[in-house]
């Protein structure tokens, strides 16, 4: 969160202002939990628990307030994701997102897998980092994030100061028995459909709106 701050305080003295109080007694960090429960042939990625809301206009910062549930068909590639922005459902059905991946040799561990790196340009032009165990099979990841040879365990995106990692990994657990409820009277769209809407709604927002095209179209 400072991080972020810091990077507007630029754009402005009253921004700086902002930034120089909260550090002074606001959290450097703010965490949520999610889950990712998968098969050999789809996953169900869901947001869990939120964590404690900075006290600021932080509060709404889109990387904060974004609650995703992502269903992944590995046998189709196809994904259905349901987002929540702000006090607006959208429920997207469209083929997984387009990641271009270079595998690296640098390794790391994470909830107890040996890793390999991936460096990724995802939406055209964001830089992101995975980490994927090809003991696990199936080539998923958190939220609309996959394409490696085997199961994303952590992910950075490093410019946003925005990362996912698995704390625990647990096998042989059955799936839910039933897949997450979309919200009724809801129409399914693209995503392209969906990006047109989003665009739509924040033309007027200016540097704050660019950022929060990068969150929810994630």
């Amino acid at each position: 969160m400072y991080a972020k701050l810091k990077d507007r305080s630029e754009r402005s003295p009253f921004m700086k202002k902002l930034y120089e109080a909260y550090r002074k007694d606001q959290p450097q960090f703010y965490t949520s939990k999610s889950t990712l429960s998968f098969s050999k042939d789809k996953s169900i990625y869901q947001f869990l628990e939120a964590g404690k809301l900075p006290v600021s206009f932080l509060s709404s910062d889109p990387w904060v307030t974004i609650k995703s549930t992502v269903q992944h068909d590995f046998n189709t590639d196809s994904v259905v994701a349901l987002k929540e922005v702000y006090d607006e459902n959208f429920v997207i059905k469209d083929k997984k997102q387009d990641i271009i991946w270079k595998i690296t040799t640098e390794t790391r561990e994470i909830a107890g897998y040996q890793c390999r790196r991936a460096n990724g340009l995802i939406l055209d032009s964001i830089y992101v980092v995975a980490f994927y165990a090809d003991e696990i099979v199936p080539a998923g990841g958190p939220e609309s994030f996959s394409g490696l040879p085997g199961m994303i365990l952590g992910v950075a995106i490093p410019h946003e100061n925005v990362t996912w990692f698995a704390t625990k990994v647990e096998i042989d657990k059955p799936l839910p028995a039933t897949p997450p409820k979309l919200p009724k009277k809801v129409e399914e769209v693209s995503r392209s459909e969906y990006e047109a809407s989003l665009k739509k709604s924040t033309k007027n927002w200016g540097e704050w709106g660019e950022d929060a095209m990068k969150a929810f179209m994630l």
